[in-house]
């Protein structure tokens, strides 16, 4: 069994038969390097993985799917590539957990913006592959979602954060995850920092916080 998807591997500081593992998803034009610079500062239990999305955008830039704008300058997105994205991104999951002999009830899925869409995506539609989910700069797309999340008996709780002056993905529409998560149950923790669509330092030291305390 061969993994469809490159990536790149932190192996845990702390060696353990079945270490907690942590699966990093980039956002759109970047690769797999960029969350990668996170990996030193993380907790030394975690087994990180960090994939790169399957649509090359050349310079060394990749995307889990196309994004193109209409006539009317609106942001149009693949949703069928989105769609091969989530199932590649579920066979990798499991294909890490088995080769790395990971924990099977410790695993994180941190997203950047594409990658914090498809990790909320992820975990609606693949109930309990994930435990954690961390969307940073990300917003849930309705359109990837099952209809009813109700009776699928979810226990995954989210981490999420944006910049309040995020220009690219709209802080608004980001506010509306806590509420959907909320309505369905979901437990999860909601932050906004001063920041445009990026990752502020502080914003970094909480999520670090909130994963020691799920280690």
């Amino acid at each position: 069994m061969n993994s469809e998807l490159h990536y790149i591997v932190r192996q845990p500081k702390i060696e353990q038969e079945n270490p907690p593992l942590l699966i990093l998803l980039h956002g759109f034009g970047s690769n797999e390097e960029d969350l990668f610079s996170f990996a030193s500062e993380l907790p030394d239990e975690l087994l990180i993985v960090s994939a790169r999305a399957p649509y090359d955008m050349a310079f060394g830039g990749y995307a889990w799917y196309a994004i193109t704008l209409d006539a009317n300058d609106e942001k149009f997105s693949d949703l069928d590539e989105a769609r091969k994205s989530l199932t590649k991104i579920a066979d990798f999951i499991a294909y890490i957990k088995t080769t790395y002999k990971t924990d099977p009830n410790n695993t994180f899925l941190l997203g950047f913006s594409q990658g914090a869409i498809l990790s909320y995506a992820l975990s609606l539609n693949y109930p309990n592959k994930v435990n954690h989910v961390l969307a940073l700069s990300g917003y849930i797309n309705d359109e990837l979602a099952p209809k009813d999340v109700s009776n699928l008996n979810i226990t995954t709780d989210y981490y999420i954060s944006h910049g309040s002056v995020d220009q690219v993905l709209p802080v608004e529409w980001a506010r509306k995850a806590p509420e959907y998560l909320k309505t369905n149950n979901l437990e999860n923790i909601y932050s906004e920092y001063p920041v445009g669509h990026g990752v502020a330092p502080q914003n970094f030291y909480n999520f670090k916080s909130w994963i020691e305390e799920r280690l």
